[in-house]
């Protein structure tokens, strides 16, 4: 079974997915993008086909290995993100060709359901208990939110208090029995994180999500000594190599990204290298119906999983929503506040070709704001 073809379509609300044929007719689906570079990403895609079509669609592992490090340079989100699409279609592929699930591939499923959570409270996170309460009439059992919005270099005590009190209240309206986690999105110092975070012990955050930027690894051992709370990162680091220092310093939960660390191949050896440092994964996701898809895949597989990020109305979701480019919304029915194993063959989902032909390059330019502290200078978003 041959490469013939690939293809990306870049479709609203920020996604860009891949379409990779063969000569028997199967297709495979990926979904390699960089939010705010899908652009740039869909370049790098057309340039990695070149490396794939005419060769044997089923050699996933050999092509994974020839598109990371067939070039001198290597690694980074742009190339990683490229790969991980393209693996995502090749896997896909092999699933259908034999009439099998990933999961199944990767040795079989070791749940039946997998717990995922919704977001709440937007970039500047606001209204937390109505967004919660809706969320949990929804049928969630845990959400994610900002820890804050701009925040100082050195929070203030009006700084503190806010972040406090959004713990308060989604805790408030969750009740004992189900989870919230907050997201610091790189925003804080370390000297703001280290302030912070025993202020949120009282609350019981299910983790606290990248206290300090991925570029300080240095700092994170120190950060979690310090921490009565979980200490969770990952979704900026692509690569098993990238993880290490992390896993080292002692986090609690690692979030690769099905769609930015290298595809179902590489996440798959991310999960298992965790698994040596007893630490779960919390896969990265706040994107479309493959990368969801490709999730699932590998949380089915994975005996140290913990719960899935899942997009379905984000606000980053503008004119276009997850299931607007599936066949079968089943796959994606809540229940309780997980999702059931998927059965079908590949990815487990049905793209619906003709509506993503239909809106590709309809996708506005989307790029994270640019954020300013309020003496003009770079603020982190």
């Amino acid at each position: 079974m041959i490469i013939t073809r690939v293809e990306t379509f870049a479709i609203p609300p920020r996604w860009l997915l891949c379409r990779v044929e063969t000569d028997e007719g199967i297709v495979g689906w990926g979904e390699p993008v960089v939010e705010g570079r899908a652009a740039t990403v869909r370049t790098a895609v057309h340039e990695l086909s070149e490396l794939l079509i005419g060769k044997e669609a089923l050699r996933i592992e050999d092509h994974w290995q020839v598109m990371a490090k067939g070039s001198f340079y290597r690694g980074g989100p742009v190339l990683s993100s490229a790969v991980a699409g393209l693996d995502q279609a090749l896997w896909d592929i092999a699933g259908k060709a034999l009439g099998a699930p990933v999961h199944t591939l990767l040795g079989g499923p070791v749940r039946e359901a997998v717990r995922v959570y919704g977001w709440v409270g937007g970039d500047d996170p606001g209204r937390l208990g109505e967004a919660v309460a809706a969320q949990v009439e929804a049928g969630f059992t845990a959400v994610k939110m900002n820890a804050s919005g701009r925040m100082n270099r050195l929070a203030t005590t009006a700084d503190i208090d806010a972040v406090v009190g959004r713990a308060a209240a989604a805790r408030e309206a969750l009740g004992p029995g189900r989870d919230f986690a907050v997201d610091f999105h790189g925003r804080f110092t370390a000297g703001n994180a280290r302030r912070v975070l025993p202020h949120l012990a009282p609350f019981h955050p299910l983790f606290a999500e990248e206290p300090v930027l991925p570029e300080y690894p240095h700092l994170l051992a120190d950060l979690v000594a310090c921490s009565p709370v979980p200490i969770a990162t990952g979704e900026r680091l692509y690569s098993r190599t990238d993880v290490l220092p992390a896993l080292r310093a002692g986090v609690a939960v690692l979030q690769p990204d099905l769609s930015h660390a290298g595809g179902i191949s590489e996440v798959r050896r991310i999960a298992s290298l965790a698994e040596t440092f007893d630490v779960p994964i919390a896969p990265h996701c706040p994107l479309g119906p493959v990368s969801l898809a490709a999730c699932l895949q590998i949380a089915f597989a994975t005996p140290n999983f913990l719960i899935q990020e899942q997009s379905i109305g984000i606000h980053y979701n503008d004119g276009a929503e997850l299931l607007d480019y599936v066949v079968d919304r089943e796959v994606f029915r809540f229940h309780d506040g997980h999702l059931a194993r998927p059965t079908a063959p590949g990815l487990g989902i049905e793209v619906d070709e003709r509506a993503v032909r239909a809106a590709d390059g309809r996708a506005p330019d989307w790029h994270g704001p640019i954020w300013r502290h309020p003496d003009g200078s770079f603020a982190e978003w």
